[in-house]
């Protein structure tokens, strides 16, 4: 499996048709989607990119919410400026923002597994007031938790792109540490996410070296070459828009592994 996921292909979709319904310019918060291919070729088309609201020129265009998500303060600030907006948040995201608002709501002390500083992070901890939400990024920031910081009852969240066996890890720990937890009816962890790692996973360890196409701010395609030094490719790299093919390496190798991340077309992996 490879190629764009559901909710990548949905994302720039979205862009695709509101620069038809509307013209161009769209403004795009936000990369819609973590590929530099993507994000050129929207751009060609008559797609803006910004980082914040803020940065809008003019108020009477659309702007797109990037397939990451936003947290709540972004519709309410597009409301005040009156701007339009169409939101390209994946589906899988949106499910966890409304555990977490149901899980607030009934409640509990969320903590949630996922990377510092990411788009889908500062998402998903945005749709709760400030402080509802613990972050933890590792098992050590699991062990560091005081359970006398908890006084209500505690649920676990995810990001959607992280690594399933060293979420696993830091899950399985969590339930020793806080035996009553409670956690996603379904997991948090996208279906494309899980799929290419266990693919990732089957052949690794019978290739030489590894490419993985994707991006460095890429989460899922991060994890994919992390999954396949793990499952024994130490020569596993990732192919971003500024990385050179290593020729002289492929020579040497009798085995090559190729897989992408979830937002890098499929005419990058030909």
């Amino acid at each position: 499996p490879r190629g764009f996921c559901a909710g990548v292909k949905r994302a720039i979709e979205i862009v695709d048709k509101s620069i038809n319904k509307y013209g161009s310019p769209v403004y795009v918060r936000h990369e819609i989607v973590h590929n530099k291919h993507v994000v050129d070729d929207l751009k060609k088309k008559g797609a803006i990119f910004v980082n914040e609201l803020s940065d809008i020129k003019d108020k009477t265009r659309p702007v797109v919410f990037s397939a990451h998500g936003v947290p709540k303060t972004v519709p309410e600030e597009a409301k005040l400026k009156n701007l339009s907006y169409v939101d390209a948040t994946c589906p899988l995201v949106s499910k966890v923002h409304r555990e977490s608002e149901q899980l607030y709501k009934n409640g509990y002390a969320i903590i949630l597994i996922g990377h510092k500083n990411h788009p889908e992070v500062i998402g998903t901890m945005g749709q709760l007031p400030e402080g509802s939400i613990t972050l933890i990024e590792t098992i050590n920031d699991a062990k560091s938790l005081n359970d006398r910081n908890f006084t209500k009852p505690i649920a676990y969240i995810t990001q959607t792109t992280l690594s399933v066996d060293d979420t696993a890890e830091i899950i399985d720990f969590l339930k020793k540490k806080f035996p009553n937890i409670r956690g996603p009816i379904k997991e948090d962890i996208c279906y494309a996410t899980t799929n290419r790692q266990t693919a990732v996973k089957e052949i690794a360890s019978k290739c030489d070296i590894f490419f993985v196409i994707g991006s460095r701010n890429s989460s899922n395609s991060v994890r994919l070459v992390e999954v396949a030094k793990k499952a024994g490719c130490n020569n596993s790299q990732l192919m971003h828009s500024e990385k050179e093919i290593p020729y002289n390496e492929i020579d040497s190798s009798g085995t090559i592994g190729i897989s992408s991340g979830a937002s890098a077309p499929e005419k990058l992996v030909q």
